[in-house]
């Protein structure tokens, strides 16, 4: 097997969880590591592992005890998407992958409706004619 190594830094603006771990981690810088294992091959993806270690902050009670949890990517990238919506209005959120939304874009199209008309229609700034 061929291994792939990485260090990284994700950032949390906000306190979250991760499945399995009953503990919410406050917010902050976290130290991953991730490993992927690849099959002798390389064919099978089934066969592809990934091992995420999220390096955890000291508990307050337990200053000189260094912690990591293992993760799956999936959980990591979750709690991570979460992290960035967090502190947003879901209108927002909404809006943005609306306007992503290659179909929504052709009908503004058809309809003759500008990203800058939907935007300032959600903004909640409208003013009656």
């Amino acid at each position: 097997m061929d291994d792939q190594f990485s260090k990284t830094i994700a950032v949390f603006d906000w306190p979250f969880t991760v499945p399995g771990f009953a503990e919410t981690l406050p917010a902050g810088e976290y130290e991953i590591e991730t490993e992927l294992a690849s099959p002798p091959d390389h064919q099978d993806p089934e066969a592809w592992k990934a091992s995420v270690v999220v390096h955890l902050h000291p508990r307050i009670s337990h200053p000189g005890l260094t912690r990591s949890l293992t993760v799956s990517l999936i959980d990591l990238d979750s709690a991570r998407a979460k992290d960035k919506l967090s502190g947003r209005d879901l209108s927002d959120v909404f809006l943005e992958e609306m306007l992503a939304d290659p179909m929504v874009q052709l009908v503004m199209q058809a309809d003759g409706v500008s990203e800058a008309q939907l935007r300032h229609l959600y903004s909640g700034s409208r003013t009656t004619r």
